[in-house]
């Protein structure tokens, strides 16, 4: 078993930036990639960002390529989402996922944080 814990969620201006971390305990954390996905009401969860075990490869949703910016800290079983330049359509909850591979379908992982609200003001 695997717990996920997201912080680092809030408001903020449109243009503003936020870090979001997702702290892992429960199981090894090296070699397992990480993704981030969000969803806002109404809509399906979303891709946003995952990164290899090794966090050498990353791949990102073309809605917050040169954005966002996704990296981990094995040593602390932690991996981040930097955001910048944040727009009101960013807003949503925000959830971290661990799987065994990289993909960018959220079906694929098993394991889910509990989410982090982001709101971003116009």
């Amino acid at each position: 078993q695997v717990q996920l814990v997201e912080s680092g969620g809030g408001l903020v201006q449109a243009g503003g930036s936020l870090r979001l971390s997702c702290a892992a305990s429960g199981r090894t954390f090296i070699g397992y990639a990480m993704g981030w996905f969000r969803q806002s009401p109404g809509k399906e969860r979303e891709f946003v960002a995952t990164v290899s075990s090794s966090g050498v490869y990353t791949y990102y949703a073309d809605s917050v390529k040169g954005r966002f910016t996704i990296s981990r800290d094995n040593a602390k079983n932690t991996v981040y989402l930097q955001m910048n330049s944040l727009k009101p359509e960013d807003t949503a909850v925000y959830y971290c996922a661990t799987h065994s591979r990289l993909s960018n379908n959220p079906a694929d992982y098993p394991y889910w944080g509990q989410g982090t609200q982001v709101t971003v003001s116009s």
